[in-house]
């Protein structure tokens, strides 16, 4: 018997993509740290990056200052990339992400390049994360995260829970404690000091020894 054609009329029929569809690449702007990784491991340099660096206040009194790098450009040449996947596989801070949308061909070749704005557009049709395959044994590093994190969170309900009046109440005690046994290593000290001073001028038993006069010459 003759075979069905499994053609989809397209545009009428929007084609039935797989979940990891290579269509646009998409960028998550607050994420971007201008770190330049995707940009050097790019095999096309079809990436373009400008930023900035800020300085940004201490946090906290006597606190150092520090430099952040802003993101003014971010952009991608479509014309040119290849849709390896490397930018997205090296993003430390994972700022980019693979969406299935293809449907973005331009009747100049300059309108290929996506500005920042447009890469963001993109955000809305990323598809959510596949599910970890339960057949798949968990790797050692998320148990000592898990640990890691636990740990973490235990310390801090510990410090939340803790009254603030407990906590100043032993570092006050701690100082005087100190303060203390400092003055009795002093006065210690001074009694031993003044022992020996008692010692040295002490009178011989039986009273003052008589004066020692010259004998008168006749």
């Amino acid at each position: 018997m003759v075979t069905p054609s499994h053609t989809a009329e397209y545009p009428d029929a929007q084609p039935a993509l797989p979940p990891r569809s290579r269509g646009v690449i998409a960028l998550l702007h607050e994420n971007c740290t201008s770190c330049m990784l995707c940009a050097r491991e790019c095999p096309d340099w079809c990436i373009y990056i400008e930023s900035h660096k800020e300085e940004v206040p201490a946090t906290e009194p006597g606190g150092r200052a520090r430099q952040r790098n802003m993101l003014d450009r971010f952009a991608i040449d479509f014309s040119l990339c290849m849709y390896c996947g490397i930018c997205i596989e090296v993003c430390p801070f994972d700022a980019l992400f693979w969406s299935p949308e293809f449907e973005y061909a331009e009747f100049d070749i300059r309108d290929l390049t996506h500005e920042s704005d447009r890469l963001g557009g993109w955000l809305g049709s990323v598809p959510p994360p596949p599910l970890p395959d339960s057949r798949v044994p968990e790797a050692k590093e998320v148990e000592v995260a898990r640990g890691a994190a636990a740990k973490a969170l235990e310390a801090y309900r510990i410090s939340q829970t803790e009254p603030e009046g407990l906590a100043l109440g032993a570092a006050a005690g701690g100082d005087a404690a100190g303060g203390d046994a400092a003055n009795g290593g002093d006065a210690g000290s001074g009694d031993g000091a003044n022992g020996d001073d008692a010692a040295d001028g002490a009178e011989p038993p039986g009273g003052p020894a008589p004066e020692q006069r010259p004998e008168q010459q006749g």
